[in-house]
C-alpha cells in the first residue's frame, strides 16, 4: 500500500459522544415512524376501503422506501461514518415542511406536527454540534487532510 493509499486516521477514537447517539436515535425514530406510516397506508390500501386504492398503495410503498434514508443515516451515525451526517441533515430539513403542514391542519395532526418539529429541530442541533462533527471526522472548509489548520 503506497503512502497515497494509507487511510487517514481521523479524530474518532474514544467513546461515541452522547449527542451523536441521540442524533442517531432521533433519525432511527423518524425512519421507524415512516415505516409504520407506510405499512399502515399499504394495509389500508389493500385491505381497507380507500378512495383511491392505487394512490394508497403507492403512498405506502413510497413512505417505506423513504424510511431507508433516516434508517441508513442512523446506522451510519452509530458507526461514526462521516457520510451519514448528510442524509441525516437532509431528513431533518425535509421533516420541517411536513411538520409545518401538519400544524396547519384543524385536526389531531397538530400534536404530530409539534412532535415532528421538535424532533427535527433537536436532531439538527445535535447534528451540527461541533462535538458531533469532530466525532464523525468531518473537517471544516479549508482544513488540510493532514490536520494542519
Amino acid at each position: 500500500m503506497s503512502s497515497e493509499q494509507t487511510p487517514v486516521i481521523l479524530e474518532t477514537a474514544g467513546p461515541r459522544p452522547r449527542r451523536l447517539t441521540y442524533a442517531a436515535a432521533l433519525a432511527a425514530l423518524e425512519g421507524l415512524a415512516l415505516v409504520a406510516g407506510g405499512v399502515w397506508m399499504l394495509v389500508e390500501g389493500l385491505a381497507g376501503d380507500p378512495d383511491d386504492r392505487q394512490s394508497a398503495v403507492t403512498g405506502g410503498v413510497t413512505l417505506i422506501v423513504l424510511a431507508l434514508l433516516p434508517l441508513l443515516a442512523a446506522r451510519g451515525l452509530l458507526g461514526r461514518r462521516s457520510w451519514s451526517r448528510g442524509p441525516a441533515v437532509i431528513t431533518q430539513i425535509m421533516a420541517l415542511p411536513v411538520a409545518y403542514n401538519l400544524l396547519q391542519a384543524d385536526s389531531v395532526a397538530i400534536p404530530a406536527g409539534i412532535a415532528l418539529a421538535v424532533v427535527a429541530v433537536a436532531a439538527l442541533i445535535l447534528l451540527i454540534n461541533p462535538a458531533t462533527t469532530q466525532a464523525l471526522g468531518i473537517r471544516g472548509p479549508g482544513r488540510a487532510q493532514d490536520g494542519k489548520q
